[in-house]
């Protein structure tokens, strides 16, 4: 059962080596502000604690993996400020999530859309169940994966992200995923992903955790200036969400 929260939820377990930080929010696992900085906070604060060497990101229940960002708060921006504050967020999230000094795997049990993408392309290694489908519904509504698309992009490159973002209203099922490269492994079921998960987390807790953090290091290499470009992004998105389409594709959504 998921959080009723409106501000979501997000809770740490740490278990031997390993920390397994899980978000939710009532509305499909969806961000909103408070929830973005609650997250990237633990990331940090993970980053810096001695006694883990791995950490697990996932989302409650069983369905949606992450709605992306939260239509509520999309539909309340009213200036620049806020929208560019809204879409750093995202950009605190990955960055946190590039520099953390441990590495982190990905659970996607689910359908995850937009942001939800850029979250699960910023994790180190993604173990993904047959129903984890994505999309980058950005366009549909004015906008664009600006913020989150250097992430995804450095992870499925740029054919595959024009393919799934000029294609906003389809869905790329798991394997293609897989195929491109956001995706390490899919599973038939959450109960064999999580078994999966348990092992390889495991084992890769005790290895020399300096060793993790130098590799890790490498595989982020040439991503310095993400700092900067993402929080320039998350300006220009902010911009894009007063649009009149933007403002009129968003009205429906309002309550």
């Amino acid at each position: 059962m998921g959080t009723d929260r409106a501000n979501g939820s997000l809770y740490t377990t740490i278990d031997n080596k390993v920390a397994t930080v899980e978000f939710g929010h009532p509305a499909g696992n969806s961000f909103v502000t408070e929830l973005l900085d609650r997250l990237t906070t633990e990331i940090n604060t993970l980053s810096n604690n001695e006694n883990i060497s791995v950490i697990i990101l996932r989302s409650e229940g069983k369905r949606a993996f992450c709605g992306g960002a939260s239509f509520d708060e999309l539909t309340a921006i009213e200036n620049l400020e806020e929208g560019e504050k809204f879409f750093s967020g995202f950009a605190h999230v990955i960055n946190a999530m590039r520099k953390c000094k441990k590495v982190i795997i990905g659970r996607v049990q689910g359908k995850t859309v937009g942001g939800g993408v850029g979250l699960a392309a910023a994790c180190d290694y993604v173990f993904a169940s047959i129903e984890a489908s994505i999309r980058l519904s950005e366009l549909t509504i004015g906008i664009a994966p600006l913020v989150i698309a250097p992430a995804v992009q450095r992870k499925i490159g740029t054919a595959a992200l024009s393919e799934l973002s000029l294609a906003p209203t389809e869905w790329q099922n798991a394997y293609w995923a897989k195929e491109k490269g956001l995706f390490a492994k899919v599973f038939d079921s959450i109960k064999e992903m999580d078994k999966e998960i348990d092992f390889f987390t495991h084992q890769l807790s005790n290895y020399n955790p300096e060793a993790l953090y130098k590799w890790k290091k490498v595989l982020w290499e040439d991503t310095d200036h993400w700092d900067k470009l993402l929080t320039e992004r998350a300006a220009i998105s902010g911009s894009l969400v007063l649009s009149d389409f933007t403002t009129k594709a968003l009205s429906k959504y309002k309550k």
